[in-house]
Order: structure tokens, then C-alpha cells, then sequence
């Protein structure tokens, strides 16, 4: 297995586990007195403690820090994770749960026009076109296509773009620590651990505990946070050991499609033709995008053996 074609199923299995992540919060939030960036705070609290915990009995040489990687966890933390769980809970306010979603996933593109700067990732036309199907693939999953529910203010369009580039900042930041960092669950760690400490500013006096003794409901978050997002987000930074930031960004823009098809057998919900539309322009964008990739790779491999054979 080449490590391309390892990255691709790492980030697959990644995006699916995040795509179970929506039933379980809108379940939560539907059924249990817990506001959303509550809910943000214990998820990633959740997440930074079970992991360090693992970590310190199976792998302790991966909770080593020093000062220097302290500024990279700030940024990494408040800037990656915790600010995109705020804007993204703020967009759903103000824009409606369609419109930012769309806006979310705007992500890809942003990714792909930073990482030629950033990371030096080449832009190519079927990036491009990828990014434009992969947008036009969540407006018709998230039935963002009527003109009402575009009716949204300059500030919510701001909000709803800022969440899409909290993302981009966070895969392309998850790339860059490969580079520095023997293990991506050092990352995912310590990550959420500082975006706990940064949600954790967000929150008003007695909102942490209103489930109270609903212990179901705790269960309920402690599934979500240790199962599906813990398997999600730590995938999804091991897979950007293997995948440039741009096109795991493509893949991660399955997981709305995903969720709509999980929630036909989970909540017995029906997705329309357009839906289904949108599900599969989706995919044609990751193809897409993993063709581009194959067939620089081919070209790579043939440039080799010729050179190889010139030499011979």
C-alpha cells in the first residue's frame, strides 16, 4: 500500500466517524439542557483528558513538550479548534444550520489557495474545479439553494466564512506538525487540551453543569467525545502525514454527505433527488482531486525510470 493510498483510507475512515458526530450533538442539544459551546467545552475537555490518559500508559514519550512548542499549541488550540467551534456554533445562529454548513465547508478552497504559500502544495486546475463541485455538492445536501435562506446579514456571511478558514487554518497547521512532531495523537492531545482551556473562558457561572443528574446524557457525551470525535479529528491529523492539507481537505468535505445518509437508517430521514445530487458531485470532487494526485505520482515514477534507464 503506497502511503497516498494509506493517507486516502485514513482520512475516509476519519471523515465517517466525524459524519456520526452531528446526530449526536443535535441529539444532545434537542433533549438535555446544554448550550452549544458548553457542549464544545466538555467534547474537547473529553477528548484532551481520555487521550493523555492513554498516552501516559501506552506511548508517555508523546506527552513531551518544550517551551518552544508552546506557541504552536496556542495558535494551534485557540485558533484551529476552539475559535472554529465558536464561529461555527455563532453561524449556525445567525445563518440557519444550511447556509453554514456551506459556508463551513468553504474550507477546501481556502486550504488550497493557503497551502501553495504556506506549504508550497501545487495548484492545479482540478484542485480548482474540485473545490467548485465540492461547494456546489454542500448547497444541495444542506438544501442551501433556496433564495430564502440566503436572506442572511454581512456579519453572519463573515461569521459563516471565518469558520471555513478556522478549518483551513487548523489542516493546514495539522500538515505543518508532522514536520515537528513524531506523533499526530501528541497533536490531537494536546490540541483539544488548550482548546478546552480556551472555551472554557466562554462559559458564564453555573452553565457547565445544567444536565445536572441526567447521567444518561453524560454517557451520551462521553461517547461522542471519546468515540466518533476523538477516531475523527485524530485520523484526520494522521492523515495529513500522508496527504497534502489541500486534498484531505476535499475528502473531509464528504462527512455533510455522509451525515445526510447515516441520518436515513439512524432518524429514518429521505434525501431528495437534489440531495442526492450533491452527495454525488461531492464525490466527483474527491475523485477528482485523487486522480490529480495519482497521476502526478505516475508522472513522478515515469520520470525515474527513465532517468534511471539514461543512466544505466
Amino acid at each position: 500500500m503506497t502511503s497516498r493510498t494509506k493517507g486516502i483510507l485514513i482520512a475516509l475512515t476519519g471523515t465517517t466517524a466525524w459524519a456520526t458526530t452531528g446526530i449526536f450533538i443535535s441529539y444532545l442539544l434537542k433533549h438535555y439542557n446544554l448550550q452549544p459551546l458548553t457542549l464544545a467545552f466538555w467534547r474537547d475537555l473529553i477528548i484532551a483528558a481520555s487521550l493523555i490518559a492513554i498516552l501516559r500508559v501506552r506511548q508517555p514519550g508523546a506527552l513531551k513538550l518544550s517551551r518552544r512548542d508552546l506557541p504552536f499549541f496556542l495558535l494551534y488550540g485557540f485558533l484551529g479548534l476552539a475559535i472554529f467551534n465558536s464561529l461555527w456554533t455563532f453561524s449556525v445562529q445567525y445563518n440557519g444550520a444550511a447556509v453554514a454548513t456551506v459556508l463551513a465547508y468553504s474550507s477546501p478552497a481556502f486550504t488550497v489557495l493557503l497551502a501553495r504559500p504556506i506549504l508550497k502544495e501545487q495548484l492545479t486546475p482540478r484542485k480548482l474545479i474540485a473545490v467548485a463541485l465540492s461547494l456546489v455538492g454542500c448547497v444541495f445536501v444542506a438544501k442551501a439553494y433556496s433564495a430564502e435562506a440566503w436572506k442572511v446579514n454581512p456579519v453572519g456571511i463573515m461569521v459563516g466564512l471565518g469558520t471555513g478558514l478556522a478549518f483551513a487554518f487548523y489542516s493546514l497547521a495539522g500538515r505543518w506538525s508532522g514536520r515537528r512532531f513524531a506523533s499526530p495523537w501528541t497533536v490531537t492531545a494536546y490540541g483539544f487540551l488548550f482548546a478546552a482551556v480556551a472555551l472554557s473562558l466562554t462559559q458564564r457561572p453555573g452553565t457547565l453543569f445544567t444536565m445536572g443528574a441526567a447521567w444518561d446524557g453524560w454517557i451520551i457525551l462521553a461517547v461522542l467525545a471519546i468515540g466518533p470525535s476523538l477516531m475523527g479529528f485524530g485520523l484526520y491529523t494522521l492523515s495529513l502525514r500522508y496527504l497534502q492539507a489541500s486534498v484531505a481537505s476535499l475528502i473531509a468535505a464528504l462527512e455533510p454527505a455522509l451525515t445526510a445518509i447515516m441520518a436515513i437508517f439512524l432518524l429514518g430521514e429521505i434525501l431528495d433527488e437534489k440531495q442526492w445530487l450533491g452527495a454525488g458531485l461531492i464525490l466527483a470532487a474527491v475523485i477528482l482531486v485523487q486522480s490529480d494526485s495519482a497521476e502526478k505520482v505516475n508522472r513522478q515514477t515515469s520520470n525515474e525510470k527513465r532517468e534511471t534507464t539514461g543512466t544505466i
